[in-house]
């Protein structure tokens, strides 16, 4: 696995390379590499479950679901604790956590006592510490960076994340193939502890919040949510990410049946298709700043999202033949290019405008909603599938990608020409500096040290959080 970079830190400018910077290699390098190794569990479990321990397509079906409850069910509590405590200290909790629960698979299977009923535990401990730690990760990122590097900072953390994805399922491939699949995990596993390395070594200060400790935790998630509901952007952005998850999370349940049964698609070829699309991903958050300066985000976001839905036609006219398999990967290539750049675009926004003692609660409001979709839209696509059939069970899902642009149509944010500028301090109110975040600080960091990324763990999707 990768490992924290170790040159010398330098003051943080528009002007400069991000690469530069230590704190932001460290964080980068960190939730790279956990990237990498949750696409390696992806790969690994569902093969243990299904040829280890003779799981049936029920037990299947629960193991996936159980493994996507935790942020739906804890993403707002994950966000409010987070602008509570340490981001850093959260993220560290939430590696050490999954590390821990992962290794009881391996060490389990060699003893002989693994049972299914252990492997949907793991999936449930596992999703919730990657919950934690994605709450705090997202939203320390406007706090290592100035203002207007946040777009760059997050082209360049969405492109990497795509690229880890597939790399980390290839690797998962191979080590399962090699170490089988329980001992698998371990690659998992060390990129957890890669992660929270990286995180105890940034230096940067966190924000420093006043705290109120008599408040409840739900008074805090309810403030969030009014937060959130109180500015038209970051509720329409909220809405783009949530209704765009309910499409996807409808098309994506059936896809790779579709693809492997009906189009006759072969394994090698669908694993060609995946690697292209996430190239596609990666070059749509590279490009989103630059698209973003030429066009403005709110016609580029405007435009990623109007292209989308036309990127499912190649899907729903394919039969099977080489013709078709390469139209259906050149339009996911352009479909995860327009989810890269939208997405990036649409993080960076809602950074940019959010204080910084709301921005772990204003990111687990969007998290909670697109979370909570995902689980909905894949009964409703089984239900619509058995029904009505495949094709046209894809086909009512590519109209309802219709939905998030007709949102951000509605919205004064389809014609936002340049990036939003920070809000105004508060008197009293206690900010971070937006001089040089990311030079080494002279005094110690005011807490102990300790985001996928759509979002996606929770929301490491290429560029946002909606895929």
């Amino acid at each position: 696995m990768t490992s924290c970079a170790e040159s010398p830190s330098t003051p943080a400018s528009s002007s400069t390379s991000l690469w530069r910077h230590r704190d932001f290699r460290r964080y980068l390098t960190g939730q790279t590499a956990s990237v990498a190794g949750s696409s390696i569990t992806q790969m690994a479990l569902p093969v243990l479950a299904v040829l280890h321990l003779d799981a049936t397509a029920a037990q299947v079906a629960w193991l996936a679901f159980l493994g996507q409850l935790p942020p739906a069910l804890l993403a707002l509590h994950a966000g409010a604790l987070a602008d509570r405590y340490s981001k850093r200290r959260q993220m560290i909790t939430g590696d050490l956590a999954s590390a821990a629960v992962l290794t009881t698979v391996p060490v389990s299977a060699a003893l002989g006592t693994l049972t299914l009923t252990q492997l949907m535990t793991v999936a449930v401990v596992q999703g919730a510490a990657s919950v934690l730690h994605d709450a705090a990760a997202i939203s320390l990122l406007p706090s290592l960076v100035d203002r207007p590097l946040i777009q760059r900072s997050n082209a360049r953390v969405g492109a990497l994340f795509a690229i880890a994805a597939t790399a980390g399922s290839h690797l998962g491939a191979a080590l399962t193939a090699v170490l089988g699949p329980a001992r698998a995990l371990l690659g998992d596993v060390a990129s957890f502890l890669v992660s929270a390395g990286c995180t105890a070594r940034i230096q940067a200060r966190e924000p420093v919040r006043a705290r109120r400790e008599s408040r409840r935790l739900r008074e805090e998630i309810g403030e969030g949510l009014r937060y959130v509901r109180g500015d038209e952007r970051l509720l329409t952005l909220t809405l783009v990410n949530a209704t765009t998850s309910f499409a996807l999370g409808l098309l994506n349940t059936l896809w790779a049946l579709y693809l492997l049964r009906s189009l006759a698609m072969s394994a090698t070829a669908f694993g060609v298709v995946l690697g292209l699309g996430a190239l596609g991903a990666a070059a749509g958050a590279l490009t989103a700043p630059a698209l973003a300066r030429r066009w403005g985000p709110g016609p580029m976001m405007l435009t990623a999202l109007a292209i989308t839905p036309l990127t499912q036609i190649p899907l729903l006219l394919a039969s099977p033949g080489l013709r078709w398999q390469v139209a259906i990967a050149a339009a996911l290539f352009l479909q995860l290019a327009c989810a890269g750049a939208a997405g990036t675009t649409q993080r960076s926004i809602r950074q940019i405008i959010t204080t910084a003692g709301m921005q772990a609660r204003m990111q687990a409001v969007s998290t909670w909603l697109t979370a909570g979709a995902r689980p909905v839209a894949a009964l409703l696509a089984g239900g619509l599938g058995t029904w009505i059939g495949v094709r046209p069970t894809l086909t009512a899902g590519t109209f309802l990608l219709l939905v998030p642009l007709v949102v951000l149509v509605r919205s004064p944010l389809r014609a936002l020409r340049h990036m939003p500028d920070p809000p105004p301090a508060r008197p009293g109110a206690p900010e971070p500096p937006v001089s040089s975040p990311l030079a080494l600080r002279t005094a110690s960091p005011a807490v102990p040290s300790p985001a996928r990324t759509e979002d996606d763990r929770h929301d490491r999707s290429p560029g946002g959080d909606a895929p």
